[in-house]
Formats: structure tokens, sequence, C-alpha cells
């Protein structure tokens, strides 16, 4: 009989702890939107109005040389029927030279306002991923994913933290400047 209520008593202890043990950690989960914070963090929206005028600034240049192209080309057209072979060679020869000094300043300009891009975006990013961290860490949360890189289709709005992140993103900028 003490057997009996031995093992009983040791089982139901058993069953007592054993959901407690594999219940002890929560998960918690965060989603943001790296294009919510870009379109609307104080730091976004300086770096897009940055950006925007660096591509206004640099097709004007491109519109200004092709003004002259044009000017060229419609000059050349009116001294075409005057002027000699050797000549009409020489202006069609220019001509192509600038045309392709053109192409390569299009390109050039698309390079450097690509880099350009490229590091703003980058430089963003670093800052926001060290902000998530901190609330990672202060928040307790086991995993913080990304809405679109993280191939996240659905979420229940309670897990976004994009606002949270724009926020303190907001008040780090503040401090810095």
């Amino acid at each position: 009989m003490k057997k009996i209520v031995f093992t009983v008593s040791v089982l139901y202890l058993f069953l007592a702890f054993v959901p407690t043990a594999f219940s002890a950690d929560t998960t918690k989960i965060g989603i943001f939107d790296f294009q919510k914070i870009l379109s609307e963090s104080s730091t976004g929206k300086l770096t897009q109005k940055q950006l925007t005028e660096k591509g206004n600034e640099l097709q004007g240049k491109l519109k200004t040389e092709k003004e002259k192209l044009d000017e060229m080309n419609t000059a050349y057209e009116r001294e075409k029927l005057v002027l000699s072979p050797e000549k009409q060679g020489e202006k069609e020869k220019e001509f192509r030279g600038r045309v392709n000094d053109f192409k390569k300043m299009q390109d050039d300009f698309a390079r450097e306002f690509k880099q350009l891009e490229v590091q703003s975006l980058n430089k963003i990013q670093d800052e926001v991923v060290l902000i998530i961290n901190d609330i990672g860490k202060e928040g307790g949360y086991t995993l913080i994913l990304e809405k679109k890189a993280g191939g996240v289709l659905y979420s229940p709005e309670k897990l976004d933290i994009t606002d949270e992140i724009i926020k303190k993103y907001n008040l780090k900028a503040a401090k810095t400047n």
C-alpha cells in the first residue's frame, strides 16, 4: 500500500510541475515596415528631400547639355548645304563626340545618384537596426522582422512596432541636431 501511495504522490508531483517547465518562456514577436520609417521619420523625409534636390540638380545639368547638343545639331543642319565635304565630316565627328560625352555624362550621373541613394539608405538602415536592437532588448522581444524583406504576408496590427521605431528614431535625430 505504501508503494502505491508513494507512486501516486510522485506521479502527481511530476504531472503538476511538467506543464510549467515547458511553458516557462513566452515568445514575443515584433514586425516593422522599413518603407514607412523612410517616408514618415524626420531623417527619412530629409534624406528623400536631399535626394530629390540632387536628382533635380543632375537633371538640370543634363537638360542644359541636351539643349546645347540640339543647338549644335540645328546649326549643323542649316550650314550643311554650304559646307565642303571635309567640313561636314569634321562637324559630324565633333557632334558625335559631344553625343558620346553626353551619354557618358548621363551614365556618370545615374551612377553617382544611385551610389548616393544606396549610401543614404544604408546609413538610415544602420541607425534603425540599432534602435530595433534597443527596443528588442527593452521590450523582451524574441524576434523582430521587417515586413517586406522578412516575407511577412500577414500580421496582426498589435505586432507592428513601426510607430515606436519612428518615435525613437525622431528623438535620436532631434538629439543629434
